[in-house]
């Protein structure tokens, strides 16, 4: 007589916590499963909500400094370190896993204006208002032996940025020229001027390493071949602009953080339009930032609050604000893409996680799962009316609050006046200007 039996394995039906917790099996097919839709859609409601609820960026503010924080800088090897100097001259070495400061050097008197690493980690260099340019080793001095820096150049003109090539033992400095620097030689190897201002900013392309970018107080952004040892292309905007930051993944795009509010994202071959133009400040933008993938680049500005914009997007995906924090002055993001840190006026630096709900630490497999699985949700149902509000909503301080509210009212009013002046004009005679190319001048090639 034959007996037909049944067998199952124990371990296609115990979950990975190895407790007496039963699988259950799941047949997939569509027609047993015909509410499948409402209930992602509850999933991913319940998803964006809780993504809110642990939305908490803040992780730690290193305080130290005793005037505020005027630069930063990083650590091109190790990702713990941040170099940062103050409005009295003091420059401060940071560890950020143990958030303290490891060096503390009095290295110039007045602000120091600007700050930048070796490209292999091993010394930086600093600016400041006593016309000085000083080479400092990364590691402190020995026992018994004086902070000192290896070399020291006097300049004729306040330096008011710098900046150090990717690849090569050579620097850039700006004030009233951009000039650029051998290390070991105390005299410029070249110098570039393009106009009669005072430069506030220069900045070396990371890609294409030979290629540099200026920013001026007479409202203009030029391009400079350091091959060539002269400028390539100047573009005049209606503001000033305070600083560039270039694309560490594409060669030819760069953001410039303007003093009409906004952010221009430009591609260097044609200056004529910028690719995008960045709108939800409330005051001037004073630096920017990009993450190390390309994709996002962070801001810091006057109005006391730091927003995260998308490359390819007009408004900001996050703002970061507390009620304690000032000015912000300056804005780096992390090596590892996972940090932003910004120093500010109120002798501060504060340290954020680029993603505010992201869960820090180790996550067991099952955590990822289901991460994973909440994201896919959120952007499957990104644009219905309810989840799209809830993601968007963000809680602002009382004055950018406002200042947003009248900025609203200013821009429909003017567009306002324009379609009445074009309604009661002759055809053709008030042309429609995108709101790209408003705010160019001029390209000057």
């Amino acid at each position: 007589m034959k007996v037909k039996m049944l067998s199952r394995n124990p371990d296609n039906y115990v979950r990975e916590t190895k407790l007496d917790l039963q699988r259950v099996p799941r047949n997939y097919d569509p027609a047993l499963h015909p509410f499948e839709v409402p209930r992602e859609y509850v999933r991913a409601l319940n998803a964006t909500k809780l993504e809110r609820v642990f939305a908490k960026p803040f992780l730690a503010s290193l305080d130290g400094h005793r005037d505020g924080v005027n630069c930063l800088a990083k650590h091109p090897k190790h990702l713990a370190t941040v170099l940062s100097g103050a409005c009295d001259g003091e420059v401060k070495i940071w560890n950020l896993t143990k958030r303290k400061c490891i060096r503390t050097i009095q290295a110039h008197e007045g602000f120091v204006r600007g700050i930048c690493t070796r490209f292999c980690g091993t010394s930086f260099f600093t600016i400041g208002d006593d016309k000085t340019v000083k080479h400092w080793k990364m590691d402190g001095p020995g026992y018994g032996e004086e902070e000192e820096p290896l070399h020291t150049v006097l300049g004729k003109t306040v330096y008011t940025g710098i900046d150090h090539h990717w690849k090569e033992a050579v620097f850039a400095t700006c004030g009233q020229q951009v000039d650029i620097w051998d290390e070991q030689r105390t005299n410029p190897i070249c110098s570039m001027t393009w106009g009669f201002d005072s430069i506030s900013s220069v900045k070396f392309n990371p890609i294409e390493t030979f290629l540099l970018g200026s920013c001026a107080s007479d409202r203009n952004i030029v391009l400079y071949d350091m091959r060539q040892a002269t400028p390539l292309k100047k573009v005049i905007l209606d503001m000033r602009t305070n600083t560039i930051c270039w694309n560490p993944m594409e060669a030819f795009i760069f953001t410039a953080a303007n003093e009409d509010y906004n952010l221009y994202t430009f591609d260097m071959r044609a200056l004529d339009t910028p690719v995008m133009v960045h709108m939800d400040h409330v005051s001037a933008v004073l630096d920017v930032d990009y993450s190390p993938t390309g994709k996002e680049f962070v801001s810091a500005s006057f109005d006391k609050s730091i927003r995260i914009f998308p490359v390819d997007k007009g408004r900001s995906r996050e703002v970061y604000h507390t009620k304690r924090m000032q000015h912000v002055i300056c804005i780096k993001w992390t090596s590892d893409s996972k940090y932003i840190m910004c120093g500010s006026d109120e002798m501060n630096i504060r340290l954020w996680k680029a993603n505010a709900s992201e869960k820090l630490g180790v996550l067991t497999s099952r955590e990822k799962a289901a991460k994973d699985y909440n994201q896919k949700l959120k952007e499957k149902f990104q644009h219905h009316p309810q989840i799209k509000r809830i993601a968007r909503h963000r809680h602002l301080p009382k004055s950018i609050y406002s200042q947003i509210q009248e900025q609203r009212i200013m821009k429909e009013a003017r567009r306002r006046k324009e379609v009445n002046r074009r309604k009661h004009s002759k055809p053709g005679s008030v042309p429609i200007v995108s709101e790209k190319k408003k705010h160019i001048v001029a390209v000057v090639k």
